[in-house]
C-alpha cells in the first residue's frame, strides 16, 4: 500500500469521555463568552493553536513533539485537532468533538482543517487565529489554505477572557495553591548540609504529585515540578536543580509548581541554611518589607503600574532598586513553563490593567544580589492571591521571612 492512499483524516473514539476538569456549564460559559467576542469581532470561525487556548477552551492539553495541533471554533461546535499518534486520548477529553491528521502527507493538519470546516458547511470569510504564538509559516499555510478569507487576531481577546477566573477555576487554583504548600513542607523536611538540590527538588516533586493523584484521581499527572537552588544558583528565579550541595551558611530558593489539569500554581521562599550573616538578613528583611506591603495593595481598583510604582520606592528608599530582577506578579490560570501567560495582567510598571473581582495574582517582590558582593544571593517570596469585591484572599499558606525558614539550627 503507497503512501498516497492512506487515510488523510481519521475520527478515533476510543472508548468513553473522560470526566473533564470543569463542569459542562463551565465549559459552555467561555464558548458563549468566545463567540460573543467573535461575533463582535466579525470573526467566522476562531482557529486556535496555542496550549493555553486550546487547554481553555476544550479542556485537552496536547503534547507536541514538533506536530501542530489546534481547536476550531465555529458559530456552533468546537473541534480539536490532533495528530494521529495520540490516538483516542484527545477525543476522550475535549469538551466537543476530534479530528485526527496522519503523517502520511506533508500538512496534513492544513487539510485536515480545511476539510473539517468544509464538510460542516463553513466557507470563512474572517478567521481569528493567535498573532502572539502563532509562527509566521503555519500563518502563510492557514492563508493559502483560505485564499478567500481575512486573518485577524484574537490572541489579546482571548487573554482578557482568561485573566478573570470563574468560581470553578478558583477552586481548582486554591487546591493547586494547598498542593503546593504540601510540596514546601516536603522541600523543607528535605533540606540537610550535603543533599543536592535535585534530590530536595525530587521529595518535592513527588509529594505534590502524589497529593494530585490522591485529591483529583480523574486528571493526567502531568508537569508537576520543583525548582530548589543554593548559593549562587538562587540569583535567577527559573534556574533548575543542578547536582550542587547544600552547605551550612547558604541562601536557599524553595520553588514548588504543582499542575493540575494545565492550571499552574506556586510557592516561593527564601531561605537559609544556617544562620545568615548580618547583610543577608538585612537584605531579606527588606524584601519582605516590600512583600508585605504588596499583599496590602492588591485589591480591585488599583492598577498593576500603580503597585509596581508604589514597591519601588520602598526599595528606592534602601539604594536597592537596581537589584530588582522582574515584575512583582502575575496573573494565574492556564500556563506553565512552556506556555501560556496572561501577559495583560502582570504587575510592572507598563501594565495598566485595573485590578478587578476574580482575578488572580501573585505578589514576588526579588532582589539579586551578585557573587562577591555582601549578602549575595537572590531573595524572593511568592503568594498567591485572589481578588474579591472589596480586597483579596491570600490563599497561600506557607510562612515567610526569617524567622520561619532559617533551617538547620
Amino acid at each position: 500500500m503507497s503512501a498516497s492512499s492512506l487515510e488523510r483524516l481519521k475520527l478515533i473514539r476510543n472508548g468513553e469521555k473522560e470526566q473533564r476538569t470543569f463542569s459542562d456549564a463551565e465549559m459552555q460559559r467561555r464558548l458563549t463568552l468566545l463567540r460573543k467576542t467573535m461575533d463582535e469581532l466579525g470573526i467566522d470561525v476562531a482557529l486556535f493553536t496555542s496550549y493555553h487556548n486550546i487547554k481553555y477552551y476544550s479542556d485537552f492539553l496536547y503534547t507536541s513533539f514538533g506536530r501542530p495541533y489546534g481547536l476550531i471554533v465555529t458559530a456552533d461546535e468546537q473541534i480539536t485537532v490532533s495528530a494521529n499518534i495520540d490516538a483516542g486520548m484527545p477525543w476522550r477529553r475535549t469538551f466537543g468533538d476530534n479530528v485526527v491528521y496522519t503523517d502520511w502527507h506533508r500538512d496534513n493538519y492544513i487539510h485536515v482543517i480545511r476539510e473539517t470546516l468544509k464538510d460542516r458547511g463553513v466557507a470563512p470569510r474572517r478567521i481569528g487565529v493567535e498573532h502572539d504564538s502563532l509562527p509566521l509559516e503555519m500563518l502563510r499555510k492557514f492563508e493559502a489554505a483560505f485564499p478567500d478569507a481575512e486573518f485577524a487576531d484574537i490572541a489579546q481577546a482571548a487573554m482578557r477572557q482568561r485573566m478573570v477566573k470563574s468560581d470553578e477555576e478558583i477552586a481548582l487554583i486554591k487546591e493547586g495553591a494547598r498542593v503546593a504548600d504540601l510540596g514546601g513542607e516536603a522541600v523543607r523536611d528535605a533540606v540537610a548540609e550535603g543533599v543536592a538540590e535535585y534530590e530536595v527538588a525530587l521529595a518535592g516533586t513527588e509529594a505534590m504529585v502524589r497529593e494530585i493523584a490522591r485529591a483529583l484521581p480523574h486528571t493526567e499527572i502531568r508537569d508537576t515540578w520543583v525548582w530548589f537552588q543554593s548559593g549562587i544558583n538562587t540569583d535567577g528565579a527559573h534556574n533548575w536543580p543542578t547536582t550542587r550541595k547544600v552547605r551550612r551558611g547558604d541562601i536557599l530558593s524553595l520553588n514548588c509548581f504543582p499542575m493540575i489539569s494545565g492550571y499552574y500554581t506556586a510557592l516561593e521562599r527564601t531561605m537559609f541554611y544556617g544562620e545568615p550573616d548580618a547583610r543577608s538578613l538585612r537584605l531579606w528583611e527588606i524584601n519582605v518589607e516590600v512583600h508585605r506591603r504588596g499583599l496590602e495593595l492588591i485589591r480591585p481598583g488599583i492598577s498593576c503600574a500603580e503597585i509596581a510604582h508604589t514597591l519601588n520606592e520602598i526599595y528606592i528608599g534602601y539604594g536597592l532598586l537596581k537589584n530588582r530582577t522582574f515584575g512583582y506578579g502575575h496573573s494565574f490560570g492556564v500556563l506553565s513553563h512552556y506556555y501560556g501567560r496572561e501577559a495583560g495582567l502582570e504587575l510592572r510598571e507598563d501594565i495598566e490593567t485595573v485590578l478587578e473581582p476574580g482575578m488572580v495574582v501573585s505578589m514576588e517582590p526579588m532582589i539579586m544580589v551578585p557573587e562577591g558582593e555582601p549578602g549575595a544571593g537572590g531573595y524572593r517570596e511568592h503568594d498567591i492571591l485572589v481578588v474579591t469585591e472589596d480586597g483579596a484572599e491570600n490563599i497561600t499558606k506557607f510562612p515567610f521571612g526569617p524567622e520561619h525558614n532559617i533551617l538547620g539550627v
